[in-house]
């Protein structure tokens, strides 16, 4: 077992540099089961996600071959293999490749899929875009499969809600579909324009990516192509929020900053200083936070993969905040363990009442998901004493050797290695 160690107390100063966004790598490694070509990307984050997918294509047959932040991917082999439950129970993103294989194969099994418990996010809108574009469907023992022996059709197709997963999964079975595609009120993050961007390079033909109504026009075959994954926006928030939360002075490098604005208004409405230029930002603070109110929202509102960290700030605030969560019903799993450092925080349905409080204390805490992990180092980091962040495998899924690039800034923080036997342990640090 893994765990980090924190000492509080370290105001953060100096740059860091964003790796590639996890939520575009996925996609965009899923596309490439769209061609029998080589596709190669550079900008790829080292993640256990980004692993996990990378395995899910080997088993389809795809050769893929790793180096450092990027991958060349061939699926000249592949072929509409049922997708391992194993890789799949692992992380809800697998889905992605069901898109692609029913467009190219016109076949493909998958068990339902898995990730964080955040709560219910239902693939029903995907399998809503599947059957408009011809696909037949039959669930049985866990599992999905979808057929469309004669090809997919375009079709019209309207999201009940802006489901990214949904969109991304349509934008790729609707390349190869026969006819034209419309997706209305389609996810506008910059996770679909990046895909976009990668499927028009492939020869796709995708316009609207990024707005509410998205349009293809289906091609009878897609090529390889080259590129370069859009940076983290969700790595970038964190490492701002860090700063905030230290009274710090750091640049953010490698971001769109477009991609931050939510962001960016709510810290500075907080009081942190924030300076923005072509491709970085720069957070400081030199008081205590003042009280803001959340609503967390489909981008372009604020994201809610910042809710809990910007939970952890707002714990030391000035006055009583108001965090609500629209998008995930069960996204406050991380209060319990915020509450066990000292923090003051109710719960009333979707909303997470917190009352700002002088100081946190070191405590040991467990990270119930990813961005709760995120979470947890923050309050770590401004906490008085030590703070010991445990279940690191779910942060390790969402940020590219964390403990690092927070060292780099001044943190205390390390990784240890806890070995268990029977009757004894042992810990060693690295």
């Amino acid at each position: 077992m893994e765990t980090l160690l924190i000492q509080g107390g370290a105001r953060l100063t100096g740059r860091v540099v964003v790796s590639g966004a996890k939520n575009a790598a996925l996609p965009v490694i899923a596309s490439t089961l769209l061609t029998g070509e080589s596709v190669e990307l550079s900008g790829v984050p080292e993640l256990d996600d980004i692993f996990t997918m990378c395995e899910l294509l080997e088993n389809a047959g795809v050769n893929v071959d790793q180096g450092p932040g990027c991958l060349s991917l061939n699926a000249g082999k592949a072929n509409a293999v049922e997708a391992s439950y194993d890789l799949v129970r692992r992380m809800r993103a697998s889905f992605l490749i069901a898109g692609p294989m029913l467009a190219r194969f016109g076949f493909t099994r998958m068990p339902m899929p898995g990730g964080c418990a955040i709560g219910s996010r239902p693939i029903d809108l995907h399998l809503k875009a599947f059957t408009a574009m011809g696909a037949e469907l039959s669930v049985e023992s866990g599992y999905i499969e979808a057929v469309a022996p004669g090809g997919l059709q375009g079709a019209h197709i309207y999201f009940d809600y802006p489901s990214v997963g949904a969109t991304e999964n349509a934008m790729m079975a609707a390349t190869l579909a026969k006819g034209n595609t419309v997706l209305e009120n389609a996810a506008r993050e910059p996770e679909i324009v990046d895909l976009a961007n990668l499927l028009t390079k492939m020869g796709a033909k995708v316009v609207g990516a990024g707005t509410g109504v998205i349009r293809i026009q289906g091609v009878e075959r897609l090529c390889g192509a080259d590129h370069t994954v859009i940076p983290d926006r969700i790595e970038a928030g964190t490492y701002m929020t860090a700063s905030a939360i230290t009274n710090g002075d750091v640049i953010v490098e490698n971001i769109v900053p477009e991609h931050l604005t939510a962001v960016i208004a709510k810290l500075r409405e907080l009081g942190a200083g924030v300076e923005v230029g072509e491709s970085e930002i720069r957070v400081y603070s030199e008081t205590r936070p003042k009280a803001v109110d959340i609503k967390t929202m489909p981008y372009p509102g604020f994201p809610t993969d910042l809710q809990a960290q910007f939970m952890a700030l707002l714990c030391l605030a000035d006055d009583m905040s108001i965090i609500t969560e629209t998008v995930f019903e069960n996204r406050f799993m991380h209060v319990d363990e915020l509450t066990r450092m000292g923090a003051k925080i109710k719960i009333d349905g979707r909303a997470a009442i917190v009352e700002g409080i002088d100081n946190l204390s070191g405590a040991p805490v467990n990270a119930t998901d990813l961005r709760a992990g995120a979470a947890l180092i923050i309050a770590g980091l401004a906490a008085s004493g030590e703070t010991e962040v445990v279940n690191t495998k779910h942060i390790d899924r969402g940020y590219d050797h964390i403990e690092n690039k927070l060292r780099s800034l001044g943190a205390e923080i390390i990784r240890r290695t806890v070995a268990k036997k029977p009757g004894a342990s042992a810990a060693t640090a690295s």
